[in-house]
C-alpha cells in the first residue's frame, strides 16, 4: 500500500506542469478614450484558428480529373481555351476544375462574414458564421463562410459554404465560388478623369439584397476603394482600382451587402450601350492577362 501511494505522488505533479506548460502569448491594448491598458491572452489554439481561415487556396489536380460533361471534355482536350467561349454562350460551368485549367494564376480570400464571442457583441470579425441547432442530443453547430476568386483583371466570383466543420465549409465555398465566375465590364466613367483606362466601373450601377442597397460610381484615377472592406476586396480581386459607392440599409447583415455588391458587378453586363459611348468610355468587357503575355 505504501508503493501504491508514492506512485500515485510522483505522478501528480507531471499533470500540474502538462498544464502549465501551456504557451500563452499576453498582449497590451490601450484604450484610445480612456487611456487604460487591458491585457487580452492569445492561445495556440487561437492562432490555428486563425491559420485556419487565413489558408490559401488549394488548386485541383486536372491530371486525374475525368470530365463528365460534354464542355470539360472540349476544355482537357484542349477545344476550348478561353472562358468567354462558355460565358458568352450562356452555358453553366458545372465542374470547377475547368475553372482551374482556364485560369492557371487565381487570387482568393475569404470574407468576414461571422464574428467570435466577445463580451456585450464586442467580439473580432471572422471569417466563419457559427451557428447551432438545438436538439435532445445537444447542440449541432455548423460553419458558413463565403469565398471570392478573382484574376485582379475581370473576372471574379463569390460562393458560400456550410458545413459542420471550418475545412469543408471552406473547401466547398472555393468550388461555389469556381462554378460562379463571371466577368465584369470596366472602364472610365468619371467626367474628372477622362484618362481612356479602364481604372474603375464605366456608369452609375445599383443593386439590392434584402434592405441592403449598394451603388457603384466612378471615380477618378487614384481615388482607391472608397466602399465598405469586405466589398472593397471583392472589387480588388475584379480588377476594380478606383470607385465611389453609397450603401444604404443595415450592413451589419454582411451576407446581404456583399450579396448586392456581386449583383452590382453583374448588372454592369447586362446594360445596353451603343457603340460610339462605348469608345468613349473605353470598355473593356473582361481581360485575361496572360494573354497579353502570349502574345508578345
Amino acid at each position: 500500500m505504501v508503493r501504491k501511494a508514492k506512485k500515485e505522488e510522483t505522478a501528480a505533479p507531471e499533470t500540474k506542469e502538462e498544464v502549465a506548460s501551456v504557451p500563452e502569448i499576453v498582449i497590451k491594448e490601450t484604450t484610445p478614450s480612456t487611456g487604460v491598458e487591458a491585457e487580452n491572452i492569445v492561445t495556440e489554439k487561437d492562432i490555428k484558428e486563425v491559420e485556419k481561415e487565413r489558408k490559401p487556396l488549394q488548386k485541383s489536380n486536372t491530371e486525374t480529373w475525368v470530365p463528365k460533361t460534354e464542355i470539360g471534355e472540349k476544355v482537357k482536350t484542349g477545344e476550348i481555351t478561353h472562358i468567354d467561349e462558355i460565358l458568352d454562350a450562356g452555358k453553366k460551368i458545372l465542374e470547377f476544375q475547368m475553372v482551374d485549367m482556364l485560369f492557371p494564376a487565381l487570387d482568393s480570400d475569404l470574407l468576414m462574414i461571422g464574428q467570435s464571442k466577445g463580451k456585450f457583441g464586442g467580439g473580432k470579425r471572422r471569417a466563419f458564421r457559427q451557428t447551432q441547432k438545438k436538439t435532445k442530443e445537444g447542440n449541432k453547430p455548423k460553419f458558413t463562410t463565403c469565398a471570392v476568386i478573382g484574376n485582379r483583371d475581370g473576372y471574379v466570383g463569390m460562393g458560400y459554404g456550410k458545413a459542420k466543420e471550418t475545412v469543408p465549409a471552406r473547401e466547398k465555398a472555393f468550388r461555389n465560388a469556381k462554378l460562379g465566375i463571371f466577368k465584369i465590364r470596366r472602364g472610365c466613367g468619371s467626367w474628372e478623369c477622362n484618362c481612356k483606362t479602364a481604372h474603375s466601373v464605366p456608369y452609375r450601377v445599383t443593386a439590392k439584397c434584402g434592405s441592403v442597397e449598394v451603388t457603384l460610381i466612378p471615380a477618378p484615377k487614384g481615388t482607391g476603394l472608397a466602399i465598405e472592406k469586405e466589398c472593397a476586396k471583392i472589387l480588388q480581386l475584379a480588377g476594380i482600382k478606383d470607385v465611389w459607392s453609397k450603401i444604404l440599409g443595415q450592413t451589419n447583415t454582411k451576407i446581404n451587402t456583399i450579396k448586392a455588391c456581386e449583383m452590382a458587378l453583374k448588372n454592369l453586363m447586362t446594360t445596353r450601350i451603343d457603340y460610339d459611348t462605348k469608345q468613349k468610355l473605353s470598355f473593356t468587357d473582361g481581360k485575361i492577362v496572360r494573354e497579353a503575355t502570349v502574345s508578345e
